[in-house]
């Protein structure tokens, strides 16, 4: 067994791809928040291939661990001199390892904020991103409203604190950059969220208008925060995953990543310091990303929710277990015809009945083993931002609702607690505990009357007549008979 490190390298298993550049002479330009499954498997593995042709040696990544949770991370980046290996898993069973050598510094906010802000603030980081998740931009889902009243905004607002946020080490960052005379940097998101881009603008210019008006209006006019469409189905790291490494491969790394083949980034070409040529690595650049972000977001994210949110009902465990149930593929293709598809307009370069193909393509490869728990964590910031339009779009324009409503029927019903046979559901979310008190409650409409999640969704008679029946009949019947009547 060979622990993966800069040393043991050469002395891999040659079926491993290693990285053939110098990772010495690697500078940093990128400094990256929140370093997960997702980021080494999409926007540091486009890095790499860069480097790997002889390019972009000046845009390096420092990973930055911006939460105590990141602590374990931050050990592992250590231990391993920051690789780690890409595992690609193929709809055949068969498997590519690839060392990924593109991250080369990480820090630990926790115990150096000083050192991270300095580090963006160096002029030789161009670009910031992130992937924070959907509810790491602090902002409502329903009003866009940045929340001031924050634990760790309140705390980083205060003069000379320790900095605990995002939003504190980056609008820091850019004011001593402003000081220095320095041009700001720009912030890339990389987080499943419609206009992501200009979310981010809207909450860190929040950020530093609560610090100082004029600071506000500033970071808001000058610094860039281009849009993103970012797709790489990528499951949470297991066990049985690091097993099957060391197994098949010979190699000990504490933390690899799975993902699949399929990888997309569509990116609007708006930088205010240079960037890297992603285009070279696949990377799609656009004006405008808004047709494939919602491309992605109402047909794989939504469709996601599709399966997970009844199928856990059922008792299923996998996506691909559930895509590969015969009446849950029929609610997912239903659901991607008559309800998701009907919302977008066309997307340029894009066969959209091809895109829905490949999406149920992929959601059935049971290579990946994604759980349908993975999916359905943290549903009260994914499903506003990935199926709610969905929905009062096809309201408004008088279109088919049914599957979208028994989505919802079904995770108010799971947040009770137990799914169609009794066995217990775990329900992981920041509101887990309103969320169960309200699907527990006597109120069949408590659940979707929460405002702060579905806006004025139950003050819709249409929403609310077909709400109550599929919640009715998945109490009384069961998720599949109820689906039954869906096909």
């Amino acid at each position: 067994m060979t622990p993966l490190t800069a040393a043991t390298l050469q002395s891999l298993d040659p079926r491993v791809a290693t990285p053939s550049y110098d990772r010495s002479a690697v500078r940093t330009g990128i400094v990256h928040l929140g370093v997960g499954g997702f980021h080494r498997s999409h926007q540091a593995m486009y890095l790499d291939r860069l480097m790997e042709a002889g390019r972009a040696s000046e845009w390096g990544i420092c990973g930055v661990g911006v939460l105590p949770a990141d602590r374990l991370m931050a050990e592992v980046m250590a231990a391993q001199d920051r690789l780690f290996t890409l595992l690609v898993r193929h709809p055949d069973g068969s498997l590519d390892a690839r060392v990924v050598g593109s991250i080369v510094e990480y820090l630990f906010a926790p115990d150096d904020p000083e050192a991270v802000v300095e580090k963006m603030a160096d002029p030789a980081t161009r670009v910031v991103s992130l992937t924070v998740t959907e509810g790491g931009y602090n902002a409502s889902a329903v009003t866009g409203e940045f929340d001031g009243s924050n634990p760790g905004v309140v705390n980083d607002l205060q003069p000379g604190a320790a900095l605990r946020t995002s939003f504190g080490l980056v609008v820091e960052a850019l004011v001593r950059r402003r000081d220095r005379g320095v041009p700001p940097f720009t912030v890339v998101s990389c987080d499943n969220i419609p206009g992501n881009g200009d979310l981010a603008r809207n909450s860190y210019a929040a950020f530093a208008a609560l610090r100082n008006p004029e600071l506000g209006a500033w970071v808001r006019a000058a610094v860039p925060f281009p849009n993103s469409m970012v797709d790489r189905i990528t499951p949470a790291t297991t066990d049985a995953d690091r097993v099957e490494l060391a197994a098949r491969f010979g190699v000990e790394d504490r933390w690899p990543v799975v993902c699949e083949p399929w990888t997309q980034w569509v990116l609007e070409d708006s930088f205010s310091c240079g960037r890297p040529p992603l285009e070279e690595a696949g990377v799609q650049l656009v004006e405008d990303v808004v047709p494939y972000e919602l491309m992605k977001l109402r047909l794989v994210n939504a469709g996601h929710q599709v399966l997970a949110q009844p199928g856990r009902l059922a008792g299923l465990t996998y996506v691909h277990e559930a895509c590969g149930d015969p009446l849950f593929r029929r609610l997912l293709e239903g659901y991607l015809d008559q309800e998701g598809g009907p919302t977008l307009a066309p997307v340029p370069g894009i066969d959209l009945e091809r895109y829905k193909a490949d999406t149920v393509g992929r959601f059935a490869s049971p290579a990946i083993a994604d759980t349908l728990d993975r999916i359905r964590a943290d549903a009260s910031d994914r499903i506003p931002q990935f199926l709610l339009p969905v929905l009062r779009a096809n309201l408004a324009a008088g279109r088919e609702i049914r599957r979208s409503v028994a989505v919802l029927a079904a995770w108010a019903r799971s947040a009770e607690g137990v799914d169609d046979d009794g066995r217990p559901i775990e329900l992981i979310d920041s509101r887990a505990e309103t969320l169960t008190a309200r699907a527990r409650s006597g109120d069949p409409l408590a659940f979707v009357a929460d405002r702060e999640i579905f806006g004025d969704l139950v003050d819709d008679e249409r929403f609310v007549s077909a709400y109550l029946e599929t919640l009715a009949a998945l109490r009384t019947r069961g998720v599949r008979a109820t689906l039954e009547s869906l096909a």
